[in-house]
């Protein structure tokens, strides 16, 4: 995994792409539909928000987090969707700012965790570099939602180097959330980024292989695309099952494209 420091300006960058996509819409285009059922711009949006803000409260107030995790717990099918409607329906101007102050604050908190120290979450704690990971995945692949609903197509860059390692890392927890078995044999990953350069994960003896365009592999495992339309190849009757159920995000697995 690369430096906090990094994966950090990483996730401040992501964030900046999506908020120039958003940041000059007409007020009644943040209620325009996007492919995730139900969510509009503005639900997109408010997600983040809502998840920046709990990451920010883990770091900063750990107590406060405990009361989060205790609501949570009495409606886990429906806390983090509650979240994002009731941010939603706030007027797309003040959403956007409270989001832009709560990133860049929970982005600064980031860089003073000390090293070592792990950070309480919904799963298992994490770290600083992790929780940063984590969260410029999400922004990714919501942002990949917004961009979709406006018709635009971004440019991909190196930062989905991180959507794609937190893809290769989920490996287990995919089988275990569809409650299944993970593979005791190890896979090797090797992808190419956007600017050619080639990205590789595990054992390059591996007989378990995935290969192909890492913009597509972040598409599969953020489960934005169908798998038939992407350019991503497995080898051998593990790494294929893999890519029916990989996912780089926690939770049950949804409905997918």
């Amino acid at each position: 995994m690369a430096e906090l420091s990094t994966i950090v300006a990483d996730l401040r960058s992501e964030s900046d792409d999506l908020d120039a996509l958003v940041a000059e819409l007409p007020a009644q285009r943040w209620a325009e539909a996007t492919p995730a059922p139900g969510w509009t711009i503005a639900h997109q949006i408010a997600h983040l928000y809502w998840t920046d803000r709990v990451s920010l409260i883990a770091i900063t107030d750990p107590d406060g987090f405990q009361q989060l995790l205790t609501e949570a717990w009495q409606n886990p099918t429906g806390f983090v969707d509650d979240g994002a409607d009731e941010l939603a329906a706030l007027p797309p101007e003040e959403l956007l700012d409270a989001w832009r102050q709560t990133r860049g604050a929970l982005h600064d908190a980031l860089l003073t965790v000390p090293d070592g120290q792990k950070l309480p979450w919904f799963g298992p704690p994490m770290s600083a570099a992790s929780m940063a990971t984590a969260r410029t995945m999400e922004t990714w692949a919501h942002g990949l939602d917004v961009a979709d609903a406006l018709g635009v197509s971004r440019t991909p860059t190196a930062r989905l180097r991180s959507v794609a390692h937190l893809g290769v890392r989920a490996r287990d927890y995919a089988y275990l959330v569809n409650q299944l078995t993970p593979p005791a044999e190890p896979f090797y990953v090797e992808l190419t980024g956007p600017g050619g350069e080639v990205w590789t994960w595990g054992d390059p003896d591996a007989a378990q292989r995935v290969t192909g365009s890492a913009l597509d592999f972040c598409m599969l495992v953020t489960r934005r695309r169908n798998p038939a339309e992407l350019d991503v190849v497995a080898v051998g009757d593990d790494a294929q099952q893999w890519l029916t159920i990989a996912q780089a995000f926690a939770g049950p697995p949804g409905q997918g494209r």
